[in-house]
């Protein structure tokens, strides 16, 4: 029934409760609506009942905010005030497409309301309903043509739809109405230039796009801009004489830019080498100080003349005392013969200023200053790192320390060095003597938080990052709240190697969620960019979004939550209670007594942290919930806790996988391990065309991947074994493998793919396990298979040998205990250093102190071997 039209003391304070509500007065406007419904004639007014809802919607009171807007609608189905509001509740709730349903509801009795219209406009570009915005914005044009939003939303949707010309239209349309003087700098007509030209670029009109910008060149502020967009232009037109003098301006104005070099050779087209360094040669004079054209020559260099022209790149850095100039030079550590050149002309160098202060004993008698040995050792110590000689890198890292013993880069390199040797409670350690060194630096402090994470010091770590987190607050919960995610990937990580499965999942989960706060962002954004003429970042913006979970963060956290999902699914965590009554069976009286009374104990200890902790999250949440309330601002109720024990007790772990790989399965194709990871998934679930699918665009990237392997020898298997299989999907599957693999059985294509790669030991590993997989019987031979160790066979390094003593301990090649050890002991003598080949007992002996002196036992223990 429609509800009674209010007199107008009642409309005036409804009236009141709007702008309340816009205001976000929030307790003011439920005094105003309680004034309203206090009156017998209007206790069921929709609209009041439905701006009620809303406004405790904003205090958190979603429930009772549901049934007012709900009752208010179902008292006026024709207010298109109860379905905005509506609307707006669904989407404080994330439930975007009802709302969308809820807003052209309320358009159907007041179609031409701009508030729903622009607000529907919204949720389409968030939801990327790029038609319907179209349309959306078509409506608001001819309803506001004066305004400047109305022009421009409707271009950006031509031009999200790709229909670029009618965008550059739209664009210039309005452009001539926008009275502008040629001598005024205007700041958000220059970006609307700017973005015109960038319309005209994507449209492909790249004349009329250099016309356009030699004709409002004045009017726009960003010279930068307009100089770099002028060289890109020109090159793609190909007038390469005109691209040439724009790069050689832009040169002079940052001669440290790579891209600058990039497009003058891009526009002189050099036909040879010599031709090429003739480039850069002249960069040398007009820019003698310049490192960059110094650097880029040395890509294309070789021989004699690489060695000459890296001389002189390594003394002007090594002089001014650089660094960097190790990371600038990294890139070339690809060609084995500029890394013997590299290797040659510092370790000259090391020579010459030990015995005489100078570079070479032929230079003119130039002394440098001691500080230019410390940058040679630094450089050499990096060097030897790399290639993987950790005791030679050890050895110039430690003779830099001795000379100058406060350097924090050195102490940075020297817990690198173990880091990548394989001890990262070493590299901890270290990295904990950089931080003392200066304890108001954020970095060092964060690559300490993040090293001591990777050891599994979790607490220490914490402890650590709360020297620059909010006071007051933990450290963990402020690091949450920043979206601090390489600490929260980290932990998770760690959390996971311990594994603590629901801390870790707790870590993906809070991930997740920056995620999605990082997607709803966009809702600022809509109104303001438009607002303030940010349009070219706007639309980058848009396609990042789009692309958004992408990002290693997201990656890193997705694939360690399936990971452990996975490891929940094939052995769920058992109930401790049944554990223990399974362990006490073998006891005596006495010594039942005891274990009783220690558990006791350690339950009131338990009970008192647990206690204390608790009453800490009281107090915050008091601060929390005062400051909420001071505010007046929070919109929605509280997000529902990640409780870990809940976490890692789930019911169904494999559906849980599927949500984090979904993201990873739409853009992040062209990694293979997205592709295993969904077999590992659907292998568990018996999915088969699914399994078929994944291997499929596995196989597409690298056929030859090692853990692709095993996850083929299993899907054989399975497929061959398999009894209540549809026979359409039999048929589609023995197609699909004889096209792929041959005819093949289980067994010899894993000899096959064995004898192909007969020579690495990573193939080795993945062939061992299929043939345990396939015959058990063939053990013996598979563990001799995969514990070689020999010089002559590719792709020995730590990771990979850690990764097969994992698999003769876990099982995976059978019970091989005794091969672990002795593999164990000879992977000790090749890599003394590492953590996970020390001698059993050697982790409880050596322990880290944060912020302590402690003697260490690692280099004594190495140089033993």
């Amino acid at each position: 029934m429609p509800s009674v039209t209010l007199p107008p003391k009642e409309n005036a304070l409804f009236k009141r409760i709007l702008r309340c509500y816009e205001h976000k007065q929030y307790r003011n406007g439920l005094k105003f609506c309680k004034q309203i419904l206090s009156n017998p004639k209007f206790s069921e007014h929709g609209e009041t009942l439905a701006m009620k809802g809303l406004t405790l919607n904003c205090l958190g009171k979603k429930e009772e905010a549901y049934d007012l807007v709900r009752r208010g609608l179902r008292n006026d189905l024709k207010s298109h005030v109860c379905w905005h509001v509506y609307g707006l509740l669904q989407r404080s709730d994330k439930k975007y497409d009802e709302a969308i349903k809820c807003y052209r509801n309320a358009l159907k009795w007041d179609k031409d309301n701009l508030q729903i219209l622009r607000d529907l406009s919204l949720l389409q570009i968030q939801m990327r309903d790029l038609e319907g915005y179209r349309e959306t914005r078509y409506q608001l044009l001819q309803l506001r043509p004066a305004q400047r939003a109305s022009w421009i939303g409707y271009a950006i949707a031509y031009h999200l739809l790709e229909d670029y010309e009618m965008a550059a239209k739209i664009i210039e349309e309005f452009r001539k109405t926008q009275q502008t003087s040629p001598d005024k700098v205007d700041y958000e007509y220059s970006e609307l230039l700017l973005y015109q030209n960038q319309v005209l670029r994507e449209a492909g009109l790249l004349k009329e796009a250099l016309e356009h910008l030699t004709t409002y060149e004045k009017q726009i502020c960003d010279k930068l801009a307009v100089e770099e967009t002028r060289g890109e232009l020109l090159l793609s037109l190909g007038r390469f004489e005109e691209a040439a003098d724009v790069y050689r301006r832009l040169q002079e104005r940052n001669p440290e830019n790579w891209s600058y070099y990039h497009g003058l050779e891009k526009a002189l087209k050099p036909a040879t080498t010599e031709e090429k360094l003739k480039i850069y040669e002249e960069a040398w004079v007009k820019f003698p100080k310049g490192l960059v054209p110094r650097r880029l020559p040395l890509n294309f260099l070789s021989g004699d003349k690489f060695r000459e022209c890296l001389d002189k790149y390594l003394r002007m850095n090594f002089s001014k005392g650089c660094p960097p100039v190790f990371t600038t030079l990294k890139p070339l550590y690809q060609d084995k013969d500029k890394v013997a050149i590299i290797e040659e002309l510092v370790v000259g160098f090391e020579t010459s200023l030990n015995s005489c202060r100078m570079f070479s004993q032929n230079d003119d008698g130039k002394e440098e200053p001691p500080t230019t040995l410390l940058w040679v050792q630094y450089f050499l110590a990096q060097h030897y790192d790399q290639i993987g000689q950790q005791t030679l890198a050890l050895e110039y890292i430690n003779a830099a320390i001795e000379s100058t013993p406060t350097l924090i880069e050195l102490f940075l390199v020297k817990a690198k060095i173990y880091k990548h040797a394989g001890n990262i409670r070493e590299a901890a350690r270290w990295m904990d003597e950089a931080q003392a060194l200066d304890t108001a630096d954020r970095f060092i402090n964060s690559k300490c938080a993040k090293y001591l994470l990777k050891a599994g010091l979790v607490k220490e770590a914490e402890e650590m990052c709360s020297k620059f987190t909010r006071e007051g607050a933990s450290a963990v919960e402020n690091l949450n709240e920043m979206q601090c995610m390489w600490f929260q990937t980290e932990c998770a990580l760690a959390y996971k190697s311990m594994k603590k499965y629901g801390d870790a999942l707790k870590k993906c989960h809070e991930i997740e969620r920056h995620f999605v706060e990082i997607t709803d962002d966009q809702f600022d954004f809509h109104t303001y960019c438009m607002r303030k003429m940010t349009l070219r970042s706007y639309v980058d913006l848009l396609k990042l979004e789009d692309v958004l979970r992408m990002h290693p963060f997201y990656y890193k956290a997705a694939s360690t939550a399936i990971q452990i999902y996975l490891n929940l699914h094939d052995n769920p965590l058992t109930d401790d209670s049944k554990e223990l009554q399974a362990d006490t069976g073998n006891l005596s009286d006495k010594e039942l007594k005891k274990l009783r009374n220690k558990q006791r104990r350690a339950q009131k200890k338990a009970q008192l942290e647990e206690e204390k902790k608790n009453a800490e999250k009281e107090k915050q949440l008091k601060n929390q919930k005062k400051k909420k309330e001071d505010d007046d601002e929070e919109i929605g109720g509280p997000k529902e806790e990640l409780i870990p024990e809940k976490l890692a007790k789930v019911e169904n772990p494999l559906d849980e996988a599927v949500k984090f790989l979904i993201p990873l399965k739409n853009l992040v194709k062209n990694k293979i391990e997205t592709h295993l990871l969904a077999f590992e998934i659907y292998f568990r679930k018996d999915k088969f065309l699914l399994m078929l699918q994944s291997v499929k665009r596995a196989y597409a990237i690298d056929p030859d991947h090692p853990w692709l392997h095993q996850c083929l020898v299993r899907f054989f298997k399975r497929v061959s074994e398999a009894k209540d299989v549809a026979d359409p999907v039999r048929t589609v599957l023995k197609q699909e493998i004889s096209r792929l693999f041959g005819d093949s059985n289980a067994k010899s294509f894993n000899q096959a793919f064995l004898s192909k790669h007969s020579n690495s030991i990573p193939h080795r590993l993945a062939a061992a396990k299929g043939m345990v997989y396939l015959d058990p019987s063939t053990q013996k031979k598979a563990v001799e298979l995969a514990a070689a160790l020999d010089e002559s066979l590719d792709n020995r390094n730590i990771q990979i040998c850690t990764e097969v003593l994992e698999s003769l301990r876990d099982g995976s090649l059978g019970d091989a205990t005794e091969t672990a050890e002795s593999y164990r002991a000879e992977c000790h003598k090749i890599y003394p250093y590492t953590l996970a080949f020390m001698p059993p007992g050697y982790e409880e002996n050596t322990k880290i102190a944060v912020n302590g002196d402690l003697s260490t036992e690692t280099e004594e223990l190495a140089n033993d071997m």
